[in-house]
């Protein structure tokens, strides 16, 4: 018998596509539990909370309403300890407070015999209760700002800090509630090109001064001019035998990042680990980890033009071996087990007969050899093991297949045991349409590009839909979900009678070097050439998806200023575009993000990417919305934008919100943009 919720659903799912000629207001509204569908689907993903090793528990929605489970992974049993009937209200427990740790700045030596801290921007030594000055140099703008001990007692490696002076943001609260005059507040925000802080390796000889000697006779020189002009330079780490330490040193621009080794007796330097590259490293990525003998690392690396594990000579920087090698990418390492020989890790792109964006996990010999997936099923998988990496739960899935939850055996990926199979029938009952995983050549007519397809409810194919793309190109990730999903943030655009969309193009990240480097210098790209392309791929194989009177568009933040960037540089194939919060010139924008994908210094190219330089070449329809508030993209990024518009004599339309910063998902936003879209389909 069906719940009145469920009768509510059908008659949704039938009317709502009903909505040409009727107030889009009212139409909407109706669509407001719609995010409910998701209570249709029974047995869906877990989320294992493991007790130890060998117990966890997990929480699953079936349809007589949501249970708990514990698991026993010798017995392979499975026990319910709770569960609350279908529509049971669950009493959420109160917020716990939490306590700010307050750092006391005392560093104790390895043999916790003596004592350095730092005061007047300098470092001092505590020994036997007498307080020795060991460096002389710092002052407010140059002060010390780490001390590391060497694992013997006798040397320090600290680090000394430039203070550049900083660059600040005004955001203006215009509207605030404890006042009828407007709050000025300011931000701390370095943007692409500014002086910024910088780090510079310093060592110490402690042994000098305990043996009489004086903080002036303690310093031992670095020569440090091959590493004068960093974005980042910190303390990597002590050898175990003190002889070297050694520090990380990204060259400002991300075109260079090195592991230094620094020897404790000379001060002479030695780069152990050189990646370079023409356009970026992508540092973000980085993985390292020192062998237990201290003799070699692993190191991920793209230089051969796939993220790839290698073992690499901890002293010299030799690579003793590739251990990882083809054309697919290592994401994540989960567990390096020297003692039992083997490396657990995440990786995409291996299993040439499905997605390349798929999750799937591996285990392999610390020689490279024995490589098992874990997860062999066509899907995307998300694992949680357990404490000792012996075991793990594995949820997998995909947009157009719905989670299967097992237990897992690490050694082998063996299953053990199945803990859930969602049941969607219910929804499927109601005329929920799967999503497709759908995939076209992109501009070198060679790369498979990959995007998923949503229809609405009850799709016909005979009819002819607008299309909408939802768009977020950021170069630091992929970013089309592959998981399975019965609601999406742009669900009620879909039931209000559009075809969306969703495409990783070239520029972005999870393929190939060459790949992510469409993006380097040139973020007004954003893969438009490849989206375009298979979206008239996805046309040509299915006609209802009506692209001939121009595609809609929409994104937020990096995928704002992708979004007018559509009407900017590809107006004859785009129509209408929302940009939210839009980074809509890079040169506006945080340092940390905008230089590591246009370079540094500021070059031409910032403007040929810039919405603002280019605002004169707007056609087709635009909304544009923001917050005052806005501290991780400045306000002023969108209004200069409105100013050049402006100035070009264009026509477009603006929500500026009061008292908003960054995040923007209100139900009011969500409306005001699936409004504007829908009005000039």
């Amino acid at each position: 018998m069906k719940t009145k919720f469920s009768l509510v659903l059908l008659a949704l799912f039938i009317c709502v596509l009903q909505l040409n000629g009727q107030n889009f207001n009212t139409e909407y509204k109706k669509l407001d539990s719609l995010p409910n569908i998701s209570r249709l689907v029974h047995n869906v993903a877990i989320a294992p909370k493991w007790i130890d090793s060998l117990n966890f528990t997990y929480e699953i929605r079936e349809k007589e309403g949501l249970k708990k489970y514990r698991v026993n992974v010798l017995t392979k049993s499975k026990e319910l300890i709770s569960e609350e009937k279908k529509n049971e209200v669950r009493e959420t427990p109160p917020a716990r407070g939490s306590a700010r740790l307050q750092e006391k700045r005392v560093f104790v030596s390895s043999d916790g015999k003596l004592e350095a801290f730092i005061k007047d921007y300098n470092i001092w030594l505590k020994i036997d209760q007498k307080e020795i000055q060991l460096s002389f140099d710092g002052t407010e703008n140059l002060f010390y700002s780490q001390i590391n001990w060497s694992p013997d007692s006798k040397k320090i490696a600290a680090i000394q800090t430039f203070e550049a002076e900083r660059h600040r943001i005004p955001l203006l609260e215009s509207a605030p509630a404890d006042q009828k005059q407007p709050k000025l507040q300011w931000r701390d925000y370095y943007k692409p090109g500014d002086v910024i802080p910088m780090n510079r390796p310093v060592l110490f000889d402690v042994e000098n001064v305990i043996s009489g000697g004086t903080g002036y006779d303690a310093k031992i020189e670095i020569d440090i001019r091959d590493f004068a002009n960093p974005y980042q330079l910190f303390f990597r780490k002590w050898s175990d035998d003190s002889k070297w330490f050694s520090f990380d040193y990204n060259e400002r621009g991300h075109q260079a990042y090195q592991i230094v080794n620094v020897n404790a007796e000379t001060g002479e330097t030695n780069i152990v680990v050189d990646e370079r590259f023409d356009t970026f490293v992508h540092y973000g990525r980085n993985y390292i980890y020192y062998t237990k003998d201290g003799e070699s690392l692993i190191w991920s690396s793209e230089r051969d033009g796939w993220r790839h594990l290698y073992l690499i000579d901890a002293v010299n920087g030799m690579v003793k071996r590739q251990l990882t090698k083809g054309e697919w990418v290592v994401r994540e390492v989960i567990e390096i087990n020297e003692a039992e020989d083997y490396i657990i890790f995440a990786a995409n792109g291996r299993n040439k007969s499905e997605d390349p964006y798929n999750l799937h996990y591996y285990r392999i010999k610390t020689d490279g050899s024995g490589l098992t997936d874990l997860t062999p099923e066509n899907a995307n998988h998300r694992v949680v093991f357990s404490p000792d990496k012996r075991y793990f739960t594995d949820i997998y899935s995909r947009p157009d297949m719905e989670p299967v939850s097992v237990l897992r055996l690490a050694k082998d990926g063996s299953v053990l045991m199945e803990l859930g199979r969602a049941d969607i029938s219910e929804l499927q009952r109601f005329g929920w349409s799967r999503p497709e995983v759908f995939s076209a050549k992109g501009r070198d007519g060679k790369t498979d590009i990959w995007g998923t397809i949503y229809r609405p409810s009850n799709y016909d194919p005979q009819k002819k839909y607008p299309v909408v793309e939802y768009i977020y190109a950021g170069p630091h990730d992929a970013h089309v979900t592959k998981d399975f999903a019965a609601y999406m943030r742009f669900s009620k655009l879909i039931e209000m009678g559009f075809i969306v969309v969703t495409i990783d193009g070239m520029g972005t990240a999870n393929r190939s070097k060459t790949f992510h480097d469409v993006c380097w210098r040139d973020l007004k790209d954003a893969g438009f050439p490849d989206r375009i392309l298979w979206m008239k791929a996805a046309e040509a194989k299915y006609p209802s998806m009506d692209i001939s009177r121009g595609v809609g568009i929409y994104g937020y933040s990096a995928g704002g200023q992708n979004a007018m960037g559509a009407l900017l540089f590809h107006g004859d194939f785009y129509k209408t575009a929302v940009a939210l919060c839009g980074c809509h010139d890079n040169r506006m924008d945080k340092i940390w993000w905008n230089e590591q994908w246009m370079g540094y210094p500021v070059g031409p190219w910032y403007g040929e990417s810039s919405n603002v330089d280019n605002a004169y070449k707007l056609t087709g329809k635009l909304l544009l919305i923001n917050g005052e508030l806005d501290d991780n993209v400045d306000p002023a990024s969108t209004l200069q934008v409105v100013d050049a518009l402006v100035k070009a004599g264009k026509d477009f339309e603006q929500l500026y919100l009061p008292g908003h910063g960054h995040s923007l998902g209100s139900d009011y936003v969500t409306r005001r943009v699936f409004e504007f879209l829908y009005r000039n389909r």
